[in-house]
């Protein structure tokens, strides 16, 4: 992919993730504005970028506020003359079950991910149909978004928004020819560390330099940062001028579609339904096969 004359804004692109995909855009020719709260995080990624032959420029500011969007596009924009790319990336967790959880831990969540892809999205926007030749919003969400999971309710709850704003912005968008996608990357970081079937695997890989098992890399669909690195490479580029609206997956050797929230299954009845009818109803009928929620729990070969 040759992004040569592009110019890309990743935010929380200090570390992690966010790291993997300013270095994949940079190395395809796109000049990168990386972002992170940590001002020595920003420091040592561009340099890093610079190293290796990329064009990169750093803003250390926390996501969510207006003025950090603005400063984004405006860096972009004073540094390198446009902006064809922004991908949200920035996040943090505050994990607590329902009853723990406080106000100060779900609006932190919610203010980063959730208001600080609105904020950095709106912004994009409005320079993107300025400039009047398209743009591509890449969107970061998680499988949390998509199935929920347990200890995440302000999480979970900010990614699956973010796959529904995804969407949204696709219809709203799709005239000035701005693409908008959310990704959900799964992939060996801090955070996945912590799972304890997943632990193990990853800490061998790290220690002998070895490739993730088959198993994790296919059956869970986890692999390294790299490996997810190329789908946002693609979203950014000419190459896929034609896929919007979409939740797209990858991780490991597995690259997957999720799919829109549809109706399963409906029943009809003549004169709507009662509460006692849906009772007599619902084990035969709409609730005979109930979704599936949370994340599935990983299984490693021998069944741990």
């Amino acid at each position: 992919m040759d992004l040569t004359g592009k110019v890309a804004v990743v935010t929380g692109s200090g570390r992690g993730l966010g790291l993997g995909y300013a270095r994949a855009l940079a190395a395809a020719g796109a000049s990168v504005v990386v972002n992170d709260v940590d001002q020595q995080a920003v420091d040592a990624a561009v340099r890093g970028i610079e190293a290796a032959g990329g064009t990169a420029v750093g803003v250390a500011a926390a996501v969510g506020e207006t003025a950090t969007a603005e400063e984004l596009v405006a860096t972009a924009v004073q540094r390198f003359g446009r902006l064809d790319v922004l991908v949200t990336n920035a996040g943090i967790l505050r994990d607590r079950v329902l009853w723990r959880m406080t106000d100060a831990d779900f609006d932190d969540v919610v203010r980063v991910h959730l208001r600080g892809t609105f904020t950095c999205a709106r912004a994009a926007a409005v320079r993107m149909r300025e400039q009047g030749d398209g743009g591509r919003l890449i969107l970061i969400g998680s499988p949390a978004g998509q199935r929920g999971n347990f200890g995440q309710t302000n999480y979970a709850a900010a990614k699956a928004g973010i796959a529904a704003m995804a969407r949204t912005w696709a219809m709203e968008l799709a005239r000035a020819h701005i693409t908008v996608n959310a990704v959900i990357p799964v992939a060996a970081t801090e955070m996945t560390k912590t799972i304890p079937a997943f632990a193990p695997a990853i800490e061998e890989a790290e220690r002998t330099g070895a490739p993730l098992p088959d198993w994790l890399r296919r059956d869970e669909g986890l692999g390294s940062v790299e490996d997810v690195a190329g789908l946002i490479t693609f979203l950014a580029s000419d190459a896929s001028a034609t896929v919007t609206g979409q939740a797209i997956g990858v991780g490991g050797d597995r690259l997957a579609l999720w799919t829109h929230p549809q109706e399963k299954k409906a029943d009809l009845r003549d004169g709507g339904w009662s509460a006692d009818e849906i009772a007599a109803a619902w084990a035969d009928g709409v609730g005979a096969e109930p979704e599936t929620f949370g994340i599935p729990a990983p299984q490693s070969p021998a069944g741990d």
